[in-house]
């Protein structure tokens, strides 16, 4: 049996994670001096509604090594014979390190253990390793062997292409996201910025004048780099405006031969925290 693990920058529906079996250890949120679980001791409404009145901006924390270490030992305990982590990009966050020593603790504890456990630097962001457990998870649906579905992962993680975009840059100047020097430009002409993944880090590939446009980039940019074999759903993310999440749905519909799933899902409070209101991100797998 396959045991299928995450951290909570995921950002997989509830209803995506029950149905696959899928279990994610929560960052922490750090808010006036509290500090919050993502996802399980705070919502993204919460958090959102909260944002506005703090006085200092919210951090956040890697998960503890005991929180995967927990998820292994469940695992176990329920029959699995192998464990597949998949953590957000280790250029970003201290996620994935803390796995690999919740690895080297398990072993430490469970020497003899014939259990194998695999942990992915994903190279991704928020939806992008929710693309990349989601495959994971039909693969295993349709009989994939465990090497087949950690191959899948090393050869193909850095091909998820993610777009996001931003109504209020000041949530990725104040999280080193993006520089000064370019979110200025992009306030002073009214420009909204399309971030993507280069190198497991948030690179700025262009900037767009208005919502509209922003839209319009996404699914022109589809249109040319997806791969049609590989990309059998994409993942369509928000933070506050779940109606212009589905408005991009609808365009991608109407204006592309895409005929798989196209899953709209709210960013988690993690991910929402450097994002602020208004983001809009698309995930799939490109060429």
């Amino acid at each position: 049996m396959i045991k299928i693990m995450a951290d909570s920058t995921c950002d997989l529906s509830n209803e995506v994670l029950e149905k696959y079996d899928i279990s994610t250890a929560p960052l922490k949120i750090n808010i006036d001096g509290n500090s919050y679980k993502d996802k399980v001791e705070i919502d993204p409404e919460t958090f959102f509604r909260m944002l506005e009145d703090l006085s200092d901006f919210p951090t956040t924390g890697a998960p503890s090594p005991a929180e995967y270490l927990s998820i292994m030992e469940e695992a176990v305990e329920s029959g699995h014979t192998h464990i597949l982590c998949i953590c957000m990009s280790s250029g970003t966050s201290g996620s994935y390190q803390s796995a690999e020593l919740a690895k080297d603790y398990f072993y430490e504890e469970h020497p003899t253990s014939p259990v194998h456990i695999q942990i992915i630097d994903s190279k991704c962001m928020s939806h992008g390793s929710g693309w990349l457990l989601l495959k994971s998870a039909l693969l295993r649906e349709r009989g994939a062997s465990f090497e087949e579905i950690v191959g899948f992962n090393e050869q193909y993680k850095t091909n998820v292409k993610h777009f996001l975009s931003v109504d209020d840059l000041n949530h990725l100047i104040k999280s080193g996201r993006i520089s000064n020097a370019s979110a200025m430009v992009g306030k002073l002409l009214m420009l909204k910025p399309v971030m993507t993944m280069k190198d497991g880090k948030g690179a700025v590939v262009a900037k767009e004048r208005g919502r509209k446009k922003v839209l319009k980039h996404y699914v022109e940019e589809f249109k040319k780099r997806y791969d049609p074999e590989q990309t059998e759903f994409v993942i369509i993310g928000y933070t506050t405006d779940a109606s212009v999440a589905e408005s991009l749905k609808v365009k991608m519909q109407e204006e592309t031969d895409f005929a798989g799933e196209i899953f709209v899902m709210q960013m988690g409070v993690a991910v929402g925290t450097h994002v602020g209101p208004g983001g809009i991100s698309m995930f799939f797998m490109e060429k």
